[in-house]
């Protein structure tokens, strides 16, 4: 893979980029936000951009926000001392695909950069699904409601595409998490409440619908007639 690693640490930054190649992998280095951020959108295609939050220049959040108002779904992986729920899901929500903390396991690391980009690849499905006006090309990594596309996150796509495959079907959380994360075990099954909650906002709210019903005690459940 070629990964993109935004960190200002630099003692870290050099030990992830020797681990990364050490793996195969080719990194590039950025130690400032800004430098991140045109790396990210002009440097690559990268396969993954590994990104703390808290640099010099451009936060890490912002970054993420900017990748994809500019309609990059290059996944994103958040290495962070930051290990509040809240600075968790302000980084889901910011577009980012995953999230981990320091002090980390490079072992995790790495196995979390090859499920992303295992994801965005985009696993053997029917080529689109479609629950009304809403539709879901799981390997062109493209969604639209009627007319409009929607920009989703790798992570955000196989919590749809989950739901989209069993239409009228009630899915548990777990059975989303086992689908869509590669490692769940010890991973909060709530963690799928903020994924959903993100897809509302883009697939439901903006339309005045309701596609993602909850099924309380159990999990979700997707409105065969897209709401």
């Amino acid at each position: 893979m070629r990964l993109l690693v935004v960190e200002d640490e630099a003692g870290l930054a050099e030990s992830l980029r020797r681990g990364l190649s050490a793996d195969g992998h080719w990194v590039d280095l950025a130690h400032e936000g800004h430098r991140g951020l045109d790396l990210a959108l002009t440097g690559g295609p990268y396969d993954a951009v590994v990104l703390d939050l808290m640099l010099p220049g451009l936060s890490g959040y912002e970054i993420c926000r900017r990748m994809r108002a500019h309609g990059d779904p290059t996944p994103v992986v958040i290495l962070t001392a930051r290990d509040g729920e809240y600075d968790e899901a302000e980084g889901l929500d910011a577009g980012a695909d995953d999230y981990l903390t320091k002090p980390f396991s490079f072992v995790v690391l790495a196995a979390r950069l090859r499920a992303v980009t295992r994801r965005a690849a985009g696993p053997a499905q029917p080529s689109v699904l479609q629950a009304g006006d809403l539709t879901l090309d799981p390997r062109g990594r493209r969604c639209r409601r009627g007319p409009y596309e929607i920009e989703l996150t790798a992570r955000e796509l196989g919590v749809l595409a989950c739901l989209m495959g069993q239409p009228g079907r009630a899915v548990a959380k777990q059975d989303i998490l086992d689908e869509v994360w590669d490692t769940p075990h010890g991973i909060d099954p709530n963690i799928v409440e903020v994924y959903v909650s993100s897809l509302r906002r883009k697939i439901d709210v903006p339309f005045g619908r309701r596609s993602i019903l909850t099924v309380h005690g159990t999990g979700y459940r997707m409105a065969p007639d897209g709401g």
